[in-house]
């Protein structure tokens, strides 16, 4: 099984470099390993941090303020929320979360199939100023720290509604989501919840796979990675409403 999860974070950390979505890889992967569904949301948090980390530095130089609001303000409201949204998750009963499930993976991929096909990319007209970015950013922070599917094309049409181009917004986006999961991981460490062998294999497997998708990045197909990504949550979501887990 340990096997089966190292390919699964591969999977998980190309997905994550590419296009995003790695997250629905890693929970039903963690649950079918014999987890509950909150000991897997947890384990996947702590295991694919290091990617996370792996890719904000890799385009740390494109990492951008939005507009008036400073970049430390960003980092700062993304370290509270993604701290609140721990906190939630660690004190969310086993049996309630089973039952959010269904609800969030939903909420991921509509999110995730919007970013995809609806908003467009060169959408950077001004709607959001400081105030509303920042809120914007610790409501999706706290939403990373309970469960992360979809923040990053949560945090893209924020940060671009906010005016940052496109391409500033990815790296910018990429950073603040291992910011307010290092907050998150920081909760989780100490926690029962966590199951080592199977976060460090699935850390192990992320790396590599994020690697790939760095290299990878102009050679894939990327339209097709995310139709498929998409096809992964729908199904994902009725099967979780179906058979709950």
């Amino acid at each position: 099984m340990i096997a089966f999860v190292v390919v699964a974070g591969f999977w998980a950390g190309l997905q994550n470099s590419l296009a995003g979505g790695g997250s629905f890889i890693t929970l039903p992967v963690l649950i079918l390993s014999g987890m509950t569904p909150l000991a897997a949301n947890i384990t996947s948090t702590v295991a694919l941090f290091p990617a996370q980390v792996t890719s904000g530095l890799a385009g740390r130089r494109l990492v951008t303020s939005v507009g008036r609001l400073p970049f430390w303000a960003l980092l700062l409201v993304s370290v509270l929320g993604g701290a609140l949204g721990g906190l939630l998750l660690l004190k969310t009963p086993s049996t309630v979360f089973t039952r959010l499930v269904p609800w969030l993976v939903l909420f991921a991929t509509a999110v995730f199939a919007w970013g995809s096909f609806i908003r467009k990319d060169r959408e950077t007209t001004v709607h959001l100023g400081p105030l509303g970015a920042a809120v914007s950013q610790f409501l999706i922070a706290i939403y990373g720290g309970y469960f992360g599917g979809g923040i990053g094309f949560l945090m893209m049409a924020a940060l671009t509604m906010a005016g940052l181009p496109t391409r500033n917004a990815g790296a910018t986006k990429n950073v603040l989501a291992g910011v307010m999961n290092a907050s998150a991981v920081a909760l989780f460490v100490t926690s029962p919840q966590v199951h080592w062998p199977e976060a460090l294999a699935l850390s192990a497997g992320a790396i590599v796979g994020g690697l790939c998708g760095s290299w990878a990045l102009h050679r894939v197909n990327e339209k097709t990675l995310r139709i498929v990504i998409v096809c992964i949550g729908i199904c994902l979501t009725i099967g979780l409403f179906v058979k709950p887990i």
